[in-house]
């Protein structure tokens, strides 16, 4: 079965629909590049006027390469074969007697937008589901099928390093004002506009839509010189080193300048090669593959069922539940507070979001107002009688909590669900006096909720699976990824962060300067070291946490009781302009040089950052392993992404149980053993033992 349906109209234009059999989504597999010669020689063999390559699909045009093809590249030279099939096919279209069109509606992406910059033309249609993008250095690669090469050539230099760099991914008019298609059109007239072009025969040469300074670095070695170094300096200071795709993408892109064209395009070839054999690729494409089977998971008819939610609490948490759930998830949200003012700053809290998107052309004025619409307040429970899912966000109180349950029981329909988003207190607590504890489920997002990507859904004993699954549906609605963790103390997340953020106050109190300790964690690979963490969550909340991890887990759990005197003195973080670091400076923040006779503390270093970065991460590594064994999650998969969308554990590295087995269990276990010498919270996880001891891994 072909991808390619082909046929020609009356003008002699050949129209070839791109419809991969018995998939949702266009991809590149193995047999494309075959098969797209086959139709070019056809459209020779006709003698056509032009071709226009339309997707058959109803929102995707190509959503890039089959990641898979990658997985079943052995060896380099398999990887380099990859892409050199993929660079010939598409430079067989550049010879070809008659123009080329992409006509792309939905997703043009990786492989999808490279085959359309091998095309002659472009018209995109102006919907919002059009997106296009080169977003391979997210699975640490760059784009080997001449993406380096063809996108500078047409939106220049800088742009083309911009949208490879950092993988976004472009608008219709964004593309249109850049060059990257030649128009964009109303989807109802896309075929038409296309089929217009086919018949105007090959373009002339074209210069990228620049401005006069671009025009002059671009245009000349020392401007070049400038750019590209620029940009290498920019992507050390951002990936510290750990990523090798950002530099091989620079590279490609210099040599598409500096280079005659075959070496030009050997050297992306080449780059290719090398990054899909690196272990940071293949734990990024881990990632990917990952998330893209827990889609899968719980699906449920049901879910579409949840067209109206409620947020109990105006405050942060709840501003951006309701934000997410209204511009995502698309649904009628209604906010209770208790106070006016309440209401009134979740309002201001979407206001503020969606006007900077207004702004920047994301969204139109009638979008931005339709969406705050969409949110309405009150101070008691009217227009809750028709609301499909309750979510509270209120202080972690668990009197609170149970009253609130009884309240919805008492002012909504029986289908509806109760979510709670605590960081901490057991579901079946909160689910204990209520009449209908299959509807409660406990659902934690993390701050600040429209960018955190992950949520935990936490069922008790009681909850049904029909909750479970319209629970998981609807968070992905709202553009999370959902992990479903068991009912116990500090759920997966925070269970595994507690001892982490302990382990470094520690080390702060032994005499560790507080940046040192952070910039350990970062040079590691986490996006903020710990203690400034604490500060962004709030050293109170920390607090809050720590005394119900320790009643319900054990001492390993107690926090330092240095924790106790900086919230006597005010000293909460961000929130209140000093904790660890001090907020007033325009500038940034800067440690606070007084935390240390606040706590006193002598400042006397002895440990390097790798022995401060082992210290605190092996102790994450010794929970999680606790985690998997209670089966406070399902899977070691579940908890890889539950650290790396949660708490920012280094992607790279592929997550704890990743990181394990490239370590080896037995050199984590031994690490660990030798830490417990001074202090037993270190102790190894019998878990942890009995997979060393049977030279086990947690992934096969």
């Amino acid at each position: 079965m072909s991808v390619f349906n082909y046929e020609l109209n009356s003008h002699k234009v050949a129209l070839v629909t791109i419809d991969v059999p018995g998939e949702k989504m266009n991809t590149l597999r193995d047999s494309f590049a075959d098969e797209l010669l086959e139709i070019l020689e056809q459209g020779k063999k006709d003698d056509v006027a032009g071709m226009v390559f339309v997707s058959g699909k109803a929102d995707n045009f190509i959503a890039g390469a089959d990641i898979k093809m990658l997985d079943n590249a052995n060896t380099r030279e398999d990887a380099l074969r990859l892409s050199e099939m993929c660079q010939q096919a598409f430079f067989k279209m550049k010879s070809l007697p008659f123009p080329t069109i992409a006509a792309i509606h939905g997703a043009a992406l990786g492989g999808g937008l490279e085959f359309a910059l091998a095309c002659d033309y472009r018209v995109c249609s102006s919907d919002d589901k059009t997106k296009l993008g080169l977003p391979e250095v997210q699975l640490g690669l760059l784009p080997g099928g001449g993406g380096t090469q063809r996108l500078p050539k047409l939106v220049g230099i800088q742009k083309a390093l911009e949208w490879m760099l950092t993988g976004k991914q472009i608008r219709a008019k964004q593309a249109a004002k850049a060059g990257l298609v030649d128009e964009s059109v109303a989807q109802s007239i896309l075929m038409e506009v296309a089929v217009k072009l086919a018949r105007k025969g090959k373009p002339k040469a074209r210069k990228p839509k620049l401005d006069k300074l671009s025009q002059l670095l671009e245009s000349n070695p020392f401007g070049r010189n400038i750019i590209f170094k620029k940009a290498q300096e920019n992507v050390e200071k951002k990936t510290g080193g750990h990523y090798p795709a950002p530099m091989a993408i620079i590279k490609a892109v210099r040599a598409s300048v500096e280079l005659d064209e075959l070496k030009a395009y050997k050297t992306e070839a080449e780059g290719f090669a090398d990054l899909v054999m690196t272990e940071v690729s293949r734990s990024l494409r881990g990632i990917f593959f990952a998330t893209t089977e827990m889609k899968k998971e719980w699906q449920s008819d049901d879910a579409a069922k949840i067209e109206r939610a409620a947020v109990l609490g105006g405050g942060l948490m709840g501003a951006g539940i309701a934000h997410v759930s209204a511009a995502k998830a698309g649904v009628r949200v209604r906010i209770k507070d208790v106070a006016h003012q309440g209401i009134s700053n979740a309002l201001n809290y979407s206001y503020k979001i969606l006007s900077k998107k207004q702004k920047r052309r994301i969204l139109s004025k009638a979008q931005m107002q339709s969406t705050m619409n969409s949110i309405t307040g009150t101070t008691d429970y009217s227009g809750f009688e028709h609301i499909d899912i309750v979510i509270e966000a209120v202080f972690e109180d668990l009197a609170l909590k149970q009253g609130m349950v009884a309240d919805i029981e008492r002012e909504c329909a029986e289908s509806t669900i109760f979510a709670s988003n605590t960081s901490s207190l057991p579901i079946a607590q909160i689910a204990e006096n209520a009449a209908r504890p299959e509807n409660v489920i406990g659902l934690h997002y993390f701050s600040p909720v429209e960018k955190m990507p992950l949520v935990e859904i936490i069922p008790h004993e009681g909850t049904s699976e029909e909750t479970i699954a319209k629970t998981v549906n609807f968070a992905r609605k709202q553009g999370k990824t959902p992990i479903v963790v068991k009912d116990k103390a500090g759920f997966y997340v925070n269970r595994i962060l507690a001892p982490y953020v302990n382990e470094a106050a520690n080390l702060l109190l032994a005499g560790e300067p507080i940046e040192k300790i952070d910039q350990a964690l970062v040079e590691f690979g986490f996006p903020v070291g710990p203690l400034a963490l604490l500060d962004e969550v709030g050293i109170d909340i920390g607090s809050k946490i720590a005394p119900i991890l320790e009643k319900e887990l054990g001492a390993r759990f107690k926090a330092p009781n240095a924790f106790e005197r900086l919230i006597e003195n005010k000293r909460l973080g961000r929130k209140t302009g000093r904790g660890f670091y001090t907020y007033e400076d325009k500038k940034g923040k800067k440690v606070d040089e007084s935390v240390y006779d606040l706590l006193g503390i002598t400042q006397a270093p002895r440990l390097n950052k790798q022995e401060i970065a082992n210290r605190c991460v092996s102790q994450m590594l010794n929970e999680a392993s606790r985690c998997l064994d209670e089966g406070i999650i399902a899977s070691a998969r579940d908890g890889d992404i539950g650290a790396i969308f949660g708490i920012g554990f280094p992607p790279f590295l592929g997550g704890p149980f990743s990181y394990m087995d490239k370590r080896g269990i037995n050199k984590v276990c031994s690490e660990l053993s030798t830490y417990a010498t001074e202090n037993d919270v270190f102790t190894p996880s019998e878990p942890l033992k009995a997979k060393a001891e049977a030279g086990e891994a947690y992934y096969n």
